[in-house]
């Protein structure tokens, strides 16, 4: 049986096949996770559509990604770079990340957030400007499917 790095060394090998089966998920299903993306363990990917992960980003164990969200980098400035996501932490639909930020562990991102700066653990944040919200359990009932002992 393999294990969730197996596939991910899988999916970065330079082999011709798996580069078609890359593609494949790319333009069928508009999945880009980053080749050379660190993510943890647990990473559930809900409808699957349209996510976006930007290759330098890093994500953290037992995280969610739902459809049409980007992790993304910053191409100038003081957050010049792509995120750093912990652990737990759920991101809602069309939700947006960028530049060299942190995100901390148990951290719910709501649908349709734009958030460009660092975000402490235990937060809710909200729309555009991001606004954080300070919240024991953020994502308590939101992360269903833990990966343990990891």
């Amino acid at each position: 049986m393999l294990k969730d790095h197996s596939v991910r060394y899988l999916l970065t090998l330079r082999c011709p096949l798996l580069k078609l089966y890359r593609h494949i998920l790319c333009v069928r299903y508009g999945l880009d996770l980053g080749n050379g993306s660190n993510i943890g363990a647990g990473l559930y990917l809900g409808h699957a559509y349209g996510i976006n992960v930007n290759p330098q980003a890093i994500i953290g164990n037992n995280c969610s990604l739902h459809k049409g969200c980007t992790i993304g980098q910053e191409n100038r400035g003081a957050r010049k770079g792509a995120p750093t996501l912990g652990n737990k932490v759920w991101v809602g639909i069309n939700a947006t990340v960028v530049g060299n930020i942190m995100i901390g562990d148990d951290v719910l991102i709501a649908p349709n957030a734009y958030v460009n700066r660092d975000v402490p653990s235990h937060s809710i944040v909200i729309g555009n400007p991001a606004r954080i919200i300070p919240c024991a359990n953020a994502t308590k009932s939101y992360i269903t499917n833990v990966v343990k002992d990891i």
